[in-house]
């Protein structure tokens, strides 16, 4: 059983980008959790995974030859605030893997244990937390949404302090690359253009390829950033998700949400939901995600003034031309996601307003987002009763299935529109009270809840009767529900 050959890509720009330091070993760790269908993809042994040599690695105890073992250094926005630097505090970036599909891969340890960028904390990480972001990203992924992805979840066997004593957990990260917003943001607060410099073309090599060929290379990069989030918040706001702790340095060049700390799922529609504890200020509800993301990738054009062009003045016309294009990506993103849930496979100018309308009456009749749209799937040949149910009176909603039907006779016969229908409105997302009952369970020693739930996540777009439990909202909703971030 051969263990993981890495590479080191990272590794080769100047050592102040990162910090080299071995491995903190844990008491008895556990593999909890294996990503069987995720190794096979990035060409890993399962059978080696799941060995002594194995478990030591993801454990962080001992690692391969060819890894690298480092914490590495970003600077980052924190609500709002910037602090010129955070870094990897309780996470060691082990190296690199070429998947079966040619793509380079991170495999990090996030709870592996103090690092130079730790800040006082003790670099590790609750259990709970850390299986509740194997289930999100793994959830996020099987919805087709750029993400992190989680190889393994590790019991240490150790109890780490969370005002309660709490058991201990590491999750084995993967990502197109670790590199932030805020990973830029580190080397501007400095001055150090010969690392911004660095750092853009590590980037264009990893995520933007053409860039490289670009009359303005960092212009290319720049755009190809903000594209990338445009469409991930869509992606998003498409299913209801709120990121919790949107700061630049949870912001990634490659489009991957990371981070899945106070992250959770709305369930009645309001744009100003908020479930993170910590965001007193509701800059992060989900209806504010589009302008945050704006906001955060004008703070990374920023750093980029001086390789943008030599004068100041154009640097900067050409970094605000670059993220003013952010709002017109965003809207297309946003609208063909909402004609999709729609129905719609052609585009007419009243598709928005339409859309819009909707949700208007979803807000003003408490109506469940997911199950809304979902439901709305069936009233394609008629059957809106159960969609209907849903709304607190029926005189709007019947006005608007009237308008949906109407724009939706002028679509071509599709014999597998509610099937297209139901690829963009899923039928189980990963809802607030069956999370919080799995990882109890699972911190209690009973995996079987958090199995079943993961299975079922795993298959958002089917209709699976056997967990149709998992695609309904709460009995009563939990106005007081929090999230915190716990990893």
């Amino acid at each position: 059983m051969p263990a993981p050959l890495f590479t080191n890509s990272f590794t080769k720009l100047p050592d102040h980008f990162f910090a080299r330091l071995p491995p903190t070993p844990v008491r008895a760790p556990r593999l909890l959790k294996l990503n069987g269908s995720l190794a096979h993809e990035l060409g890993l042994d399962t059978d080696w995974l799941s060995s002594d040599d194995g478990l030591a690695m993801l454990s962080g105890n001992s690692f391969p030859e060819s890894a690298a073992s480092i914490a590495m250094a970003y600077a980052g926005h924190q609500f709002g605030q910037f602090t010129p630097q955070l870094g990897d505090g309780r996470a060691l970036l082990i190296g690199e893997v070429i998947d079966r599909f040619g793509q380079r891969r991170d495999i990090q340890l996030k709870g592996s244990g103090r690092t130079p960028f730790s800040r006082g904390g003790d670099g590790r990480a609750a259990l709970g937390p850390v299986l509740r972001e194997y289930l999100i990203s793994e959830a996020m992924h099987a919805l087709g949404i750029p993400t992190t992805r989680s190889l393994a979840v590790v019991a240490t066997g150790e109890h780490i302090w969370r005002e309660t004593p709490q058991p201990g957990g590491i999750v084995v990260r993967v990502a197109s690359s670790h590199i932030r917003v805020g990973t830029f943001q580190f080397f501007a607060a400095r001055g150090d253009t010969d690392a911004l410099k660095a750092l853009c073309q590590h980037v264009m090599e990893r995520h933007d390829p053409e860039a490289v060929k670009a009359e303005n290379s960092v212009l290319a990069m720049l755009e190809g950033v903000i594209a990338r989030q445009a469409d991930l918040i869509a992606l998003w706001m498409g299913v209801g998700f709120i990121h919790g702790v949107m700061n630049t340095d949870n912001m990634t060049v490659s489009g991957e949400t990371i981070d899945y700390g106070p992250c959770a799922f709305m369930d009645v529609y309001d744009p100003q939901t908020v479930f993170s504890a910590i965001d007193r200020g509701e800059r992060y509800a989900f209806g504010n995600q589009p302008r945050i993301a704006q906001w955060n990738l004008a703070r990374f054009a920023e750093t980029l003034l001086p390789l943008l062009h030599a004068d100041a003045n154009t640097a900067m016309r050409m970094g605000t031309d670059a993220i003013n294009q952010f709002p017109i990506l965003f809207a297309q993103a946003m609208t063909g996601r909402l004609r999709a849930k729609l129905g719609f496979g052609t585009a007419e100018e009243g598709d928005l307003a339409l859309a819009q309308d909707l949700l208007q009456i979803m807000a003003s009749s408490n109506a469940d987002y997911t199950l809304g749209f979902r439901l709305l799937c069936r009233a394609t040949d008629g059957d809106g009763q159960a969609f209907r149910d849903l709304f607190a009176t029926t005189g709007a909603i019947d006005a608007w299935l009237a308008g949906w039907r109407s724009r939706l006779s002028r679509e071509a016969d599709k014999p597998n529109r509610v099937y297209d229908m139901k690829q963009a409105n899923p039928a189980i997302i990963p809802r607030n009270h069956n999370v919080e009952a799995a990882l109890a369970a699972a911190v209690e020693g009973d995996m079987t809840p958090f199995d079943v739930l993961h299975e079922a996540l795993s298959k958002p777009f089917d209709d699976q009767s056997e967990v149709s439990m998992f695609g309904f909202p709460p009995a009563a909703i939990d106005t007081d529900y929090q999230t915190f971030c716990g990893t």
